[in-house]
């Protein structure tokens, strides 16, 4: 195949449109070049590093809408090590599971061990959604606000019928930050900070009800043999003094906490919800139009706004479309690798403009052209 320059009033300023690690903006890279870097090498213990947390957890429960009674807990690992914190510090018996593609499957595959009994999985067909439903006995319900894989949205909101002091997780790492919801209605609202926040790994954030915090100082009080690692009982005592039981990935931190106040500063959640809203409805309009393109999510109300799944006709090799955009400089719009279809996914986080994604499509576009 011939090398397929693409010209550059098509190309986007920035052709960073991954699902995560998402683009960083410039602006949080030079903040941290005067401010970040000076601590980087201090001890996590004292005021500086300790007044970056406050500043983090402050900034985020302004953005979540400052819900009476709720803590931001932070801990160190990704959303996985959270999956295995929830497991060993916040289900109680019997959790229920809606799964609409990989990650809200491993967070079911966390439950299923030799102290809880079999959760209720719900496993629907990748691109579809279902619904959690009410079950006697079930103490945590479980579900993913937007399934990375699939790129399929699901409101947050209780389980009406559920059992009195039932808790609900709400997997938000690619959902928080770019899609409005109602912070009442979920229990334990938790992420990683590299997708909305443009930030890095290493953290766990969870925005956890006082019944979930009641529900992890009674596990803790328990006879349950729970690692002091993936205890949330002692992942909230650190929260409450700014820290984290381990040192703390100290740049992830500051990356973070520049995105909260620039969305904080440019109208919160509301202003980055239609932000995500305008980019991904420009791609979900360019598919719907196209003629070797469509939309994976078939239903226009289960579509994320922050990940986009289109699918290619047969015609044309959404991989050599991806690999021509990689070597004119845009990136990782690859699909997800264990889903197998002949796809772009493309992330529509707050920190990507719609001006982007405007010149994305004309560029796809562009490609497609010259590979017929």
């Amino acid at each position: 195949m011939p090398e397929i320059q693409i010209p550059a009033n098509l190309l986007p300023v920035d052709g960073r449109f991954g699902c995560g690690p998402s683009r960083v903006r410039q602006a949080q890279l030079d903040a941290f070049a005067v401010e970040g870097a000076k601590l980087m090498g201090t001890s996590h213990r004292q005021a500086p590093v300790k007044n970056l947390v406050n500043r983090v957890q402050t900034g985020l429960l302004s953005l979540f809408h400052n819900p009476a009674g709720y803590e931001i807990v932070l801990g160190n690992g990704g959303s996985t090590a959270f999956w295995d914190a929830a497991a060993f510090s916040l289900v109680e018996k019997k959790a229920q599971n809606l799964v609409h593609g990989e990650f809200g499957a491993k967070f079911a595959t966390a439950l299923t061990n030799p102290w809880l009994e079999k959760p209720t999985v719900i496993n629907g067909t990748p691109g579809s959604r279902l619904e959690l439903v009410a079950e006697a006995g079930v103490d945590s319900y479980a579900y993913a606000q937007n399934e990375t894989s699939t790129g399929v949205v699901t409101p947050v909101a209780r389980v009406a019928g559920a059992d009195v002091g039932a808790l609900h997780f709400t997997d938000a790492t690619s959902a928080a930050g770019g899609i409005d919801f109602d912070p009442l209605q979920t229990d334990v609202y938790y992420f990683a900070p590299q997708k909305n926040f443009a930030s890095d790994g290493g953290l766990w954030f969870a925005l956890m009800s006082p019944a979930a915090i009641e529900r992890a100082e009674k596990i803790a009080a328990s006879d349950r043999y729970i690692p002091e690692f993936l205890s949330v009982k002692t992942a909230i005592d650190n929260s409450r003094l700014n820290q984290t039981l381990n040192t703390p990935a100290i740049a992830t931190l500051f990356l973070l906490a520049e995105q909260v106040d620039w969305l904080n500063a440019n109208g919160g959640l509301g202003w980055a919800h239609e932000r995500t809203k305008a980019a991904s409805s420009h791609l979900y309009a360019w598919a719907e139009a196209s003629e070797f393109a469509t939309p994976f999510v078939a239903d226009p109300e289960h579509r994320s706004q922050v990940v986009v799944t289109i699918d290619f006709h047969e015609s044309v090799d959404a991989a050599t479309v991806a690999k021509v955009l990689r070597s004119n400089g845009i990136v990782d719009v690859e699909p997800y690798r264990k889903l197998g279809r002949n796809q772009l996914r493309v992330a529509t986080f707050a920190a990507t403009d719609l001006s982007e994604v405007q010149q994305l499509t004309a560029a796809i576009d562009y490609v497609v052209g010259q590979l017929s």
